[in-house]
């Protein structure tokens, strides 16, 4: 396929009523431009209220409590583990107020954590903008580090999940590190899909993927710096926001600057979830370090189901066991709310 497509198709579901009247329910599926799944928008529940997002969350039983908590300190020089000496000398890196250290139950070769500063808890939206620069920046270094020791762990991402909601284990605000040498699926697909569309066209996929969202305005969100931002597509999550630097294809190039103005973005998201009611998120950063990678850097961030007592979790069955993400919200919806954070 040597174009993008930005497809939509309407489908409906005609039932009886309680109250007897006959009623058709519509719905949404749209195809995603860069993988080609389906994603489905249950548009008949658009405006309903999620259980436990009338009003924000009250922090976590622990949120108070750093006493146990490996990351604090002092307790971090003593309980997490140090880097492999071809790694660093010193054994963590640090910047600014970050540490970076490896992960103590790693998921690949080279797993290491970046805590952002000594707070125990951070609630969504409230970090301020240089502990996320540092933390950030901190993990640019990282892996530059495991390239200059390993040149085959090409595959890098950073990650995080803010709750247990999202998948985090400890609150104590932290961004993954990983990088290996065996491609996780997605990097492996990305991998495919940039280089075919650069070798059919001759251009570079995100970069024409983000030209057509500026030029149909309805999923534009802004930019920050050189990071331009919008509501994807086909929601593979609820109220899925994307930032793309067009032109980079490499976590470890982009300077000091750069890591800033992605720190704001990943911020305003965060307000933009948090007025939301939401306290849990996930972001995620791939890259492919080769020379000849066409996969430019983009930034995924999803909301999640807060984390409370009762909260229905966001994936059903629907999505784990037919593979079709399904939200409730309009991703132009999502733009139109999301655009007043980036002013």
């Amino acid at each position: 396929m040597a174009s993008l497509s930005f497809v939509k198709e309407a489908i409906t579901a005609k039932l009886i009523s309680p109250s007897g009247e006959a009623v058709e329910k519509n719905i949404e599926i749209r195809t995603h431009p860069i993988t080609g799944r389906t994603s489905r928008i249950a548009l008949s529940r658009m405006g309903q209220s999620e259980p436990g997002t009338d009003a924000f969350p009250e922090p976590p039983p622990d949120a108070g409590n750093g006493g146990n908590c490996p990351f604090c300190h002092p307790s971090v020089e003593s309980d997490t583990p140090r880097l492999f000496p071809g790694l660093s000398q010193d054994g963590r890196l640090t910047h600014g107020d970050s540490i970076l250290f490896p992960n103590l139950f790693p998921y690949g070769s080279y797993s290491a954590v970046s805590l952002f500063d000594n707070a125990h808890f951070v609630e969504i939206g409230t970090a301020s903008p240089p502990s996320y620069t540092g933390c950030f920046i901190n993990c640019r270094n990282y892996l530059g580090q495991v390239l200059s020791y390993d040149p085959q762990a090409v595959y890098m991402a950073i990650t995080q999940n803010h709750l247990p909601s999202a998948g985090g284990s400890l609150i104590h605000p932290h961004l993954q590190i990983n990088a290996d040498r065996i491609p996780a699926n997605h990097h492996r697909f990305l991998k495919e899909r940039t280089d075919s569309y650069f070798q059919q066209t001759g251009r570079q996929l995100f970069s024409d993927y983000l030209k057509h969202e500026k030029n149909d305005g309805s999923r534009y969100i802004g930019r920050t710096g050189n990071w331009e931002w919008m509501a994807a597509f086909a929601p593979e999550g609820f109220y899925e926001i994307w930032g793309i630097l067009p032109g980079v294809t490499s976590l470890r190039t982009p300077e000091d600057q750069v890591w800033k103005d992605l720190s704001y973005g990943v911020l305003n998201a965060q307000k933009f979830y948090r007025s939301l009611c939401r306290n849990g998120y996930n972001l995620g950063i791939l890259s492919i370090e080769t020379s000849s990678s066409r996969a430019e850097l983009r930034v995924v961030l999803i909301v999640r189901s807060n984390y409370a007592a009762w909260v229905r979790n966001d994936h059903t069955g629907f999505e784990l066991m037919l593979g079709d993400m399904t939200t409730f919200t309009l991703p132009e919806d999502t733009a139109a709310l999301a655009r007043p954070f980036w002013k």
